[in-house]
């Protein structure tokens, strides 16, 4: 699904301020893996993100998703296999504009632009039965501005957007990072069920330990832009969460 061949990336070449982001990195992610990925500040996590959606171009090395070379392809046109969350509710959504048309615009993230698809009572009803899900009545609301929603509830909804159109790989950058206890577990719970529901690849990046023990069936440590641990399934099932706290001599 997912291939990063010999992948470096250098900001500022050939300055003093030159930091190698990523060093000859090798990471390949089977169709419908959930992978975790945890590391200090620095160590490369966001920057493997935006490497893989297009957000930045790398240095050197090759990535392929399903199978196809997609090196140079900008973001906007690696969007017909990724979705993605950002750790900012305030991010991926339009604060404007109604809950209604956020999730229209997410129904056409994809598709042609002459192509247009119309608030109807049949997408109305769509949008009205996914935001029920979630228990926080927002259902009510679709005329609402998403802009005057809690933190909480936007990084929600814009879980439930990113599976509006057809996607394929769902990139989770510390999605629950700014938000309190309890919106941050419904975050990472709808983020689960969806990737199960929709049978997604995805990734998640977390500086929390707990999350990345609880969830996904894959766990890498980076660090100095490498990947320094590679946890499988099995043996992550058995790893306690204090030996993961050593990794980082917590």
């Amino acid at each position: 699904m997912i291939e990063l061949q010999n992948i470096s990336k250098v900001f500022h070449k050939g300055q003093v301020n030159e930091v190698c982001a990523l060093t000859d990195l090798f990471l390949t992610i089977q169709k419908e893996e959930f992978v975790s990925v945890v590391g200090a500040n620095g160590s490369g996590k966001t920057t493997l993100l935006n490497i893989i959606s297009g957000a930045v171009l790398p240095s050197s090395g090759r990535i392929r998703i399903t199978e196809t070379d997609v090196t140079r392809l900008p973001e906007y046109k690696r969007s017909r296999w990724i979705a993605r969350v950002f750790q900012d509710p305030l991010k991926g959504t339009a604060s404007e504009l109604s809950i209604l048309d956020n999730f229209r615009l997410a129904a056409i993230r994809t598709q042609p632009k002459n192509l247009i698809i119309g608030i109807n009572d049949v997408f109305k009803k769509k949008v009205r039965d996914s935001i029920a899900t979630l228990g926080m009545g927002l259902e009510n609301k679709l005329e609402q501005a998403i802009g005057t929603l809690s933190g909480g509830q936007r990084q929600a909804l814009t879980l439930l957007m990113s599976v509006m159109d057809d996607t394929q790989i769902l990139l989770l950058d510390e999605p629950s990072a700014a938000l309190d206890p309890r919106s941050a577990t419904l975050i990472l719970k709808t983020a689960s069920e969806l990737i199960s529901q929709y049978k997604l690849t995805a990734i998640l990046i977390t500086h929390n330990l707990k999350e990345a023990q609880l969830y996904g069936n894959r766990l890498l440590q980076m660090s100095e832009g490498k990947i320094v641990r590679d946890v499988s399934e099995e043996e992550k099932k058995r790893l306690p969460l204090s030996e993961m706290y050593a990794w980082f001599d917590i």
